[in-house]
């Protein structure tokens, strides 16, 4: 009979009646509570999903190995170390039939809660065709989580008390912590909760490079301790170094930028055309009907931007920002923008930011333009309070509302002519050329 199949009846009754189900069922309750708290923040886009399962980490990994550690003090606590050392078993056998069930329910732990999280994120995804899960980091996640549980055990067995467990989850939240927002060392990408954004992905080959990082060192941690010709643990040592080592000197290379976050959707029959990031595409007709009043208003405009584009950095030349959808949790929840006013009257404000131009005539145009296009939802409670104010508040809001009846008691042929001389001086900042209200 082979040793599996000798193992094999001790391994199924820790797997079901032992300590190895409540150590995954931690991990799944620790990791479900963390992301439904912050649910509103990853449940709209597949990348912020991913990140926010893989940022996790943090928590789960000294849980993990808080619970092995647990699991490894069993016998102390029992007072059932005398009776183990008289059974034929070598130690490494003992040492796996206590410590694998608990590897692999903490293991299973983070998958099905990481399942459960693309499941709730499905429902609400906006992305363009290509766009689905990332599933790349997932599989490692969850393999280095049940080997800090068997590396935690090691831990157990060698300091059986019942504050080693507590004391080493704290000791690696704070270690990994610290690591995680480290901004320099190519040690920091050695981190298996080293902390990242929505807008990474890593290249091929990091996930698995990961794992026989963090596996070779609980394996080395193993052998160290139950083998029989414990320089075996060589081995597994060997491995983690020259994953460590590959991990280390490509450093910032190991992630690079989704590109399908550099594309742009577009609704090119308004001007300026709306323009959405390529992960939210199916949040265009939202975005559209938001900005329908202000490009409504603007039809027969001249000297307007090309487009609201939706990406990081300065807009071009012919182009405005459009208000950010990211990060998820305020503006954009769950696939639905929460305040389509407020969406449109920032939309209006990027028009006007093209150009830099401080100066009290334009911010009065400013004003006006706002207040005709899409007033701000606290323009009501900021005119309120400059009414109650000192005598220089008052007449400039006097100022304000003369130019914005003004500028609503145009026709609508003299509206358009002034509004295309007030964006051409606005984007050229040339403050004398704003045309008086």
């Amino acid at each position: 009979m082979t040793a599996v199949g000798l193992l094999a009846p001790a391994l199924r009754t820790e797997a079901r009646r032992g300590f190895a189900p409540w150590a995954g069922l931690t991990v799944l309750l620790t990791l479900g509570v963390l992301l439904a708290a912050s649910a509103d923040r990853w449940q709209g886009g597949w990348a912020e999903t991913a990140a926010e399962l893989h940022n996790a980490v943090l928590i789960t990994l000294p849980a993990a190995a808080a619970a092995g550690c647990w699991q490894g003090g069993r016998e102390r606590r029992r007072g059932t170390e005398e009776l183990w050392g008289t059974v034929v078993r070598p130690p490494l056998s003992r040492f796996l039939v206590s410590a694998l069930p608990v590897a692999l329910w903490v293991a299973a732990g983070y998958a099905v809660a990481a399942g459960l999280a693309l499941l709730a994120t499905w429902p609400y995804a906006q992305g363009a065709l290509g766009d689905g899960p990332r599933l790349a980091l997932v599989p490692a996640d969850a393999f280095v989580s049940g080997a800090a549980a068997a590396a935690g055990q090691v831990a157990g067995r060698l300091v059986p008390a019942r504050l080693t467990a507590p004391l080493l989850a704290m000791a690696g939240y704070v270690g990994l912590g610290l690591t995680a927002t480290a901004r320099d060392g190519a040690w920091r990408f050695l981190n298996p909760a080293f902390s990242i954004l929505d807008t990474w992905v890593p290249v091929w080959w990091q996930p698995a490079a990961m794992a026989v990082w963090a596996g070779g060192l609980a394996g080395a941690a193993v052998l160290g301790y139950a083998a029989r010709r414990r320089w075996t643990g060589l081995l597994p040592l060997a491995a983690a170094a020259a994953a460590g080592a590959l991990l280390a000197q490509t450093a910032d290379g190991l992630w690079h930028d989704d590109p399908l976050g550099r594309r742009q959707v577009c609704d090119t029959s308004v001007t300026p055309a709306v323009c959405v990031n390529a992960r939210f595409a199916d949040a265009l007709p939202q975005v559209g009907a938001a900005l329908a009043g202000v490009t409504g208003k603007l039809a027969g405009v001249r000297n307007l931007p090309v487009r609201w584009e939706d990406r990081d950095g300065e807009p071009g030349r012919d182009e405005a920002s459009l208000p950010s959808l990211t990060p998820l949790g305020w503006s954009f929840v769950r696939g639905r923008l929460t305040d389509p006013g407020e969406f449109a009257w920032e939309a209006v404000a990027a028009l006007e930011q093209r150009g830099d131009c401080p100066d009290d005539r334009v911010g009065v145009a400013d004003d006006a333009v706002e207040n005709y296009l899409a007033p701000s939802p606290s323009q009501r409670s900021f005119d309120d309070r400059d009414a109650g104010s000192d005598a220089r508040h008052r007449a400039e809001l006097a100022t304000r509302r003369a130019a914005r009846a003004h500028l609503l008691a145009m026709g609508e042929q003299e509206r358009r002519a002034w509004l295309s001389a007030y964006f051409a001086a606005r984007a050229d900042c040339y403050p004398s050329g704003v045309p008086t209200l």
